[in-house]
């Protein structure tokens, strides 16, 4: 007898990143360990990235990322729960593509109304009063970056990167989303190069990130740069990278499974909370891409993560001890329960 199955509703696009469908991807993986078959509203902007990280995903195509467009394409599929990660979508969009069925939502915001009967936010600061007025009677929340879905190979490679952190500089990570909003990868990449000397740079984004055409010139005078598009293996970068630049993103919870010490550049008004916390926690070093002082301030934390050995390993212990990489597993047990319990 086949598990239940699971529509999965996210976003995508250059102005919100890759992050919501490949959290979703992690998400859908551990449902499939447990048993569960879920299948992926698919338009275009979603359709690229699964198609590129998962093409064994089963998809069911819609016109636009839009909440008309999204209901029209769920009327069409037959399942039994459904999972939204779109902060585009609130309580009358979730309830009209749910239609009665359990509906997990994922959020970073509690901006909005909710029609969850299990919430995952995995934001180091949120509290559940966040969410009062919300939600509804009986939502079950699960909060914080123990719930954070984090890919299961970063969780298989925990050990082995925290056992040397805080070596010399060798490697850098540059990671800063699939999209390169803004062309944010091609600046940073510019800006770090003349700063770091004998050290190779690993430079992740998506295939059709606006940085790729002058990034990949780049690459073929500057041998120290490698270009990762739409890679298959950032456990691997990550795990091997002795620090990072990274987007304060959902790739923040990868990073701290692997207590990898990271320049956090915060991009997006969702993001500061988060990056906010972190640095109170002393487990990363964070920017606002926004603040006027910015090159001045990334150049003055550059130096610090480069030359001090003690702050790395510092913020390796602290940003590991956030986030140990098995929120998926987690998550989807608690939601594979609820779904039975309705459906039996």
């Amino acid at each position: 007898m086949s598990g239940p199955s699971i529509l999965v509703v996210t976003d995508a696009g250059p102005a919100v990143g890759g992050g919501h469908v490949m959290r979703s991807l992690t998400l859908a993986g551990a449902l499939g360990g447990q048993g569960a078959v879920c299948r992926f509203l698919a338009p275009p902007a979603v359709e690229a990235i699964v198609a590129a990280f998962a093409p064994e995903t089963e998809r069911l195509a819609a016109v636009s990322t839009g909440p008309g467009d999204l209901a029209h394409a769920a009327r069409e599929a037959r399942f039994d729960a459904v999972i939204f990660d779109h902060y585009g979508l609130a309580e009358g969009d979730h309830v009209a593509i749910a239609q009665g069925r359990p509906a997990l939502v994922i959020d970073d915001l509690a901006d909005r109304p909710l029609g969850a009967d299990l919430l995952l936010d995995s934001g180091p600061a949120r509290r559940a009063e966040d969410y009062d007025g919300l939600t509804r009677d009986g939502v079950r929340l699960l909060l914080g970056p123990q719930y954070a879905p984090v890919r299961p190979e970063f969780a298989a490679l925990r050990e082995t990167a925290l056992g040397w952190r805080g070596e010399p500089v060798g490697r850098v990570l540059v990671s800063l989303g699939l999209t390169d909003v803004d062309g944010i990868t091609g600046r940073m990449v510019e800006r770090l190069r003349p700063k770091v000397s004998d050290v190779g740079i690993d430079v992740v984004l998506g295939a059709e990130a606006p940085s790729v055409a002058s990034l990949s010139k780049i690459a073929r005078r500057d041998t120290r740069i490698v270009l990762h598009v739409d890679s298959p293996h950032m456990a691997r970068l990550t795990a091997e990278a002795d620090i990072a630049i990274g987007a304060a993103g959902s790739s923040t919870w990868e990073r701290c499974t692997l207590g990898l010490p990271t320049l956090m550049v915060v991009l997006a008004e969702n993001q500061r909370a988060a990056a906010r916390t972190l640095a109170e926690r002393e487990a990363a070093l964070t920017l606002d891409i926004g603040d006027p002082a910015f090159d001045a301030n990334f150049d003055r934390a550059l130096m610090r993560l480069t030359t001090d050995a003690a702050l790395r390993r510092q913020l390796a212990t602290a940003s590991a001890a956030l986030c140990d990489g098995l929120g998926a597993p987690r998550v989807a047990e608690v939601f594979l329960k609820m779904v039975a319990a309705r459906t039996s």
